[in-house]
């Protein structure tokens, strides 16, 4: 029987035979980087199924491959050494007290009449003092009816001019909900998680069963009611110093097809000046979203380096003024992370050069702009000029060059291919390292999108954007975003839209934080 390898004709010439292994050397070195590519994407993609969310190496090897780059690194300049901190008061162990602004309902236990007489002498005994201990206690939602009474009056000697008392616009004019149902259930859906058909059971048990068609109409008619206010956020948000933004995918059902396609949530962070967190729909990931959304906004974009934006930032040829591109360090870093198995020398190296970025960044953290962007100067632009050297070496290092097509090769590119933007943070205070801000903002949208699987349509994602607008900034400024959604949606149909002002979430809860004037 012929084997595979007797099957082969082997050249007689010198000349051909060494054609012939050149030809299988580079074969071979094909394959194998083909394999790793491979192996990269299967091991990225368990990671993402069944592996930790946080990017983060062994601690151990981090002291085996980066030593020389630890002792390499600039030595920070002789200070003062550190008070001692005073010790912290702890409470102890035990149980937190109870908030002081939570209702409380009192119940007193008493003593039967007949053991209040003193077993001695007969006498009643009087009450002294009493133990008082706290009990945490939860009662469901619950639905009630409001019945609106309008009473109509006539002249009872003329016999007519009927007229009849208004009643104050409604959320959703002759609609069955009421504000509070109307924010409970944006507050679940968006701040929750719950989706409409758990709320449906919900609400079924507390006496009254909505089908999710009607929720639906409620949520589509909310967003419609706080449209302006949404606008307004939206044109703050855009007066920032800085915005950081990102996208995600969200599964949207199409009619008549039987499946999903694929539609996309943006998030727009504003800055300390202008703190609100403002989402956006588009049908697609092309780069019409952002476009539209930016116009000509020229301050800062702080995002992952998405092909999208890059026509955002291309000179104008009428010289119009455009934004500026900022990087995310922890987008290069989680790309080296993810090189570790195929190259875990380069990829724990370049981790511990980025740690040191970070130590900057933690002493940085309390300072003022000014004074973060002089220690960022001092400290941090030394050490990135020592990662960009360590990366171009990486590529002309003979011995064992990286392939551009490797794990660690893309790792490397995407590095040197957007350093300009990398290494903007330094030179000025206001800026971020990394894009943390909105990927921390987004990260709702993603744990919600697990539950309510799908948005019904265009519409319906539009319709979410909005509303969780509001919830996320809500957050951002802790304040509970049913209250807050509650009183919206009770006056701001018959607030003009110069008083909007007023709903901005940091300014509605400045509004109750102050005294009330006697």
């Amino acid at each position: 029987m012929t084997t595979a390898a007797t099957a082969i004709a082997i050249p007689s010439d010198l000349t051909t035979c060494q054609a012939l292994v050149r030809q299988l050397h580079e074969a071979l070195h094909a394959s194998q980087r083909k394999i790793e590519t491979l192996e990269h994407r299967l091991d990225v993609l368990l990671k993402a199924r069944f592996g930790p969310r946080a990017d983060r190496l062994d601690p151990k090897q981090l002291l085996l491959f980066a030593q020389e780059i630890l002792a390499g690194a600039e030595k920070p300049t002789a200070e003062p050494a550190p008070k001692a901190k005073a010790p912290s008061k702890r409470n102890g162990h035990g149980r937190r007290r109870l908030p002081a602004d939570l209702p409380r309902q009192r119940i007193v236990h008493d003593l039967p009449e007949e053991e209040k007489r003193c077993p001695c002498c007969g006498e009643m005994r009087v009450r002294i003092s009493a133990e008082v201990s706290e009990q945490l206690e939860f009662e469901p939602a619950r639905l009630y009816v409001i019945e609106h009474e309008r009473p109509t009056y006539a002249c009872p000697k003329c016999e007519g001019n009927v007229e009849t008392a208004s009643k104050p616009l409604q959320p959703i004019e002759k609609g069955l909900a009421g504000p509070g149902l109307l924010a409970g259930v944006i507050t679940s859906k968006f701040g929750d998680h719950l989706p409409l058909y758990r709320q449906e059971d919900i609400l079924g048990r507390g006496g009254y069963e909505i089908p999710r068609s009607t929720t639906c109409g409620w949520l589509a008619g909310c967003a419609s009611l706080v449209r302006p206010l949404y606008e307004w956020m939206k044109k703050l948000v855009l007066e920032s110093k800085v915005i950081w933004t990102d996208d995600t995918p969200v599964p949207v059902l199409e009619p008549g097809r039987g499946r999903t396609r694929e539609g996309r949530i943006w998030v727009y962070v504003g800055d300390k000046g202008h703190p609100y967190t403002v989402f956006d729909y588009t049908p697609t990931r092309n780069r019409d979203g952002p476009t539209r959304f930016f116009g000509k906004y020229a301050g800062y974009i702080q995002a992952d380096a998405y092909a999208g934006y890059d026509h955002l930032f291309k000179p104008k040829a009428d010289g119009t003024p455009v934004p500026t591109e900022v990087g995310c360090w922890a987008h290069a870093r989680r790309k080296f992370v993810e090189a570790q198995n195929s190259d875990p020398l380069r990829s724990c190296t370049m981790v511990a050069m980025i740690r040191l970025l970070y130590e900057v960044e933690a002493e940085a953290k309390e300072l003022d702009a000014e004074s973060r962007r002089a220690l960022r100067q001092e400290k941090s632009v030394p050490r990135l000029a020592q990662i960009k050297a360590w990366l171009e070496e990486q590529l002309r290092d003979g011995a064992s060059p990286v392939l551009p097509k490797s794990a660690m090769g893309e790792a490397i590119g995407y590095c040197l291919n957007h350093w300009t933007a990398l290494t903007e943070y330094v030179n000025d205070g206001d800026l971020a390292i990394d894009n943390n801000a909105a990927e921390n903002a987004i990260r709702p949208i993603v744990l919600g999108r697990k539950n309510w699987l799908f948005a019904g349509s265009d519409n319906g994602g539009r319709t979410g954007a909005v509303l969780a607008s509001l919830v996320a900034s809500c957050k951002r400024h802790g304040v509970d975003p049913f209250a807050y959604l509650k009183d919206v949606l009770t006056r701001i149909a018959a607030t003009p839209v110069s008083q909007l002002d007023q709903f901005l979430p940091d300014r509605w809860k400045a509004a109750r934080a102050a005294p009330t004037a006697h």
